[in-house]
């Protein structure tokens, strides 16, 4: 069973979507019993926006200037009355049944936390490739595992009694960070890709690199996916590597491995029927290196931010000062 439904949401300056966000949210087969959003100091007209709508339930809205996102979703939550808590994203549009779908598996008493997902608009080559590059399907997680963002979330209020909260010490991966507390903690995940979220990718090279920079500095600081960045460090270095040495053979290989590593968002271009043309393959393999390289400066930026603020030992233990007393148990 489940009981009041209280969605939450973060603006900053988002004139340019509100609206669209705002009737996403009328459009639902089923409604919240309440909307919180906290606004961390819009100065495009956003705020207004919000006071003028006639949402569909009751809307409590939040200024709390300078308040990054993590800040902003635990004030909405702190305000929030439902059992279940409803996450989403300033930018995305919610479809018609998203917030039904995600309601449906709290039928289910073992559903800690529904896991929604998210998919990309794409109106031109440039949205296609990028999304290829950076969006996996939702078949790619035939388990279920892996962590959700934000965007598209809901969970049961009780957990929030153990301690859990976003954490405020991070500006990016912090709905990861909050996703490993709750695993941590012994939540119960459910994949719901039915309730689905639509949202614009990044428009232009500098936004996705500023974007996949903070990601990965997110990342460093704390102390996410040491493993998986190294062997980034490694390929790149294996590569200039082999072109120094000019080996053919070498060379081929090098290649080769270049073409496996399109291979899954070449697939993902067949799939959404976004076209596979040299041109749009082109550009799929330049930013999918462009995105690389935003990573491979921003992580050791978000190492040497843990180094200190956490010292040596955060390196094991960072992500976990979301909550350090937090003990492995499960709410009633």
């Amino acid at each position: 069973m489940r009981g009041r439904t209280s969605l939450i949401a973060t603006m900053l300056n988002e004139a340019e979507s509100i609206e669209a966000w705002m009737q996403g949210i009328e459009q639902q087969t089923v409604l919240p019993d309440e909307i919180v959003v906290v606004d961390g100091g819009s100065t495009d007209g956003t705020l207004a926006a919000l006071n003028a709508w006639v949402a569909p339930v009751a809307l409590r809205i939040i200024s709390a200037p300078g308040a990054s996102i993590a800040r902003g979703r635990n004030i909405a939550i702190s305000k929030a009355a439902g059992e279940i808590v409803v996450v989403t994203d300033a930018g995305t549009i919610a479809q018609p049944e998203w917030i039904e779908h995600l309601l449906a598996a709290f039928e289910d008493p073992r559903t800690d936390v529904a896991v929604g997902f998210f998919v990309p608009r794409t109106a031109s080559r440039w949205d296609a490739a990028l999304a290829a590059t950076t969006l996996p399907d939702s078949a790619e997680f035939a388990g279920g595992r892996f962590l959700p963002s934000s965007r598209s979330l809901a969970f049961r209020r009780a957990w929030l009694e153990l301690g859990l909260r976003y954490p405020e010490w991070l500006d990016y991966c912090e709905d990861v960070v909050f996703d490993l507390a709750l695993r941590r903690a012994g939540a119960n995940f459910r994949f719901v890709p039915e309730a689905v979220v639509e949202f614009r990718v990044r428009p232009t090279f500098a936004e996705f690199w500023k974007q996949y920079y903070r990601y990965a500095r997110g990342d460093g600081k704390a102390g996410l996916f040491p493993l998986r960045h190294a062997v980034r460090y490694a390929t790149y270095v294996g590569l200039v590597l082999v072109v120094l040495r000019g080996r053919r053979l070498e060379l081929l290989v090098m290649g080769l491995a270049g073409l496996a590593y399109l291979r899954a968002p070449v697939r993902r271009l067949r799939r959404r029927q976004a076209g596979t043309d040299p041109r749009t393959i082109g550009l799929t393999a330049l930013l999918r290196m462009w995105g690389d390289l935003a990573k491979m400066v921003g992580y050791p930026v978000g190492i040497a931010w843990r180094l200190r603020h956490f010292g040596l030992g955060g390196y094991a233990g960072g992500w976990k000062r979301i909550s350090p007393t937090l003990e492995q148990s499960h709410p009633e």
